[in-house]
């Protein structure tokens, strides 16, 4: 059974602030909490309901037993999923040296949690190790994105950063491609693809900043296919995976 304390520690991690001064996060569901755990991740609790066998990396921890109905009451999920756990925030800085060497991936103002997520999971999927948000991205403690992101949270850096301020430090420290997802480009699958590079992607509204925009020395854009019925544009995880898989695809069968 939980204490009062500690249930308003769990429902304080619905507020950035509280994330932020705590440094925690929540993560919900078996598979989220026992990935994240693999990884590398610090549970700071971790509490269960009865059900199904649990995972067998939890066996290891302190597991605090609750019931279906006080899991229910705590959880920010429509359908709890029977393990909850509090997690420490991994701490991150910003390796120029690293980063100049790999694909990276670059936020500019990326404001759904879901977006988040899932550009997250493809980036982990792709081997693509930073994500360099601006600072009014959403924040990748939120437990939308972190359910969202189905554990591949622990395997992507993500960091938050002037974007402006680390594309001239970029820029300056190396002569890689700085390439940007516009509606008006050159054809994805027409343009030369370098890895290593950096990969700007905007705002699901408004796109990429002007003052980002500067930075970049290669529009490219995702053609429509001939047959569409004229869709304005594609989701931007979408859009994140598709470039990112043509990326990987041309770096493969270059080598």
């Amino acid at each position: 059974m939980l204490s009062q304390r500690q249930k308003k520690l769990i429902a304080s991690m619905a507020n950035k602030k509280f994330r932020d001064e705590y440094k925690l996060f929540l993560a919900e569901g078996p598979k989220i909490v026992s990935d994240l755990i693999v990884s590398g991740m610090k549970p700071r609790l971790i509490c269960a309901a009865p059900g199904k066998e649990l995972p067998k990396i939890l066996i290891h921890f302190e597991i605090i037993e609750i019931s279906q109905k006080e899991l229910d009451s705590i959880s920010f999920q429509i359908t709890p999923q029977q393990v909850l756990a509090l997690f420490e925030q991994p701490k991150y800085t910003i390796n120029y040296n690293a980063i100049k060497q790999e694909l990276a991936l670059v936020l500019d103002g990326i404001q759904d949690p879901g977006n988040l997520g899932t550009i997250i999971r493809m980036a982990d999927w792709f081997g693509i190790n930073n994500i360099i948000c601006s600072k009014d991205t959403v924040d990748v403690f939120n437990n939308k994105v972190v359910q969202a992101t189905m554990g591949a949270l622990a395997g992507v850096r993500v960091h938050y950063a002037d974007l402006a301020e680390f594309l001239g430090t970029y820029t300056k420290s190396c002569s890689n491609p700085v390439y940007g997802t516009f509606l008006e480009g050159n054809n994805l699958y027409q343009e030369k693809l370098l890895t290593p590079s950096v990969i700007v992607l905007g705002n699901e509204g408004r796109g990429i900043r002007d003052n980002i925009a500067e930075y970049i020395t290669d529009k490219i854009t995702i053609p429509m296919y001939s047959g569409s019925r004229g869709s304005e544009s594609l989701n931007v995880g979408v859009s994140a995976a598709i470039v990112c898989a043509e990326f990987r695809r041309v770096e493969a069968y270059s080598k």
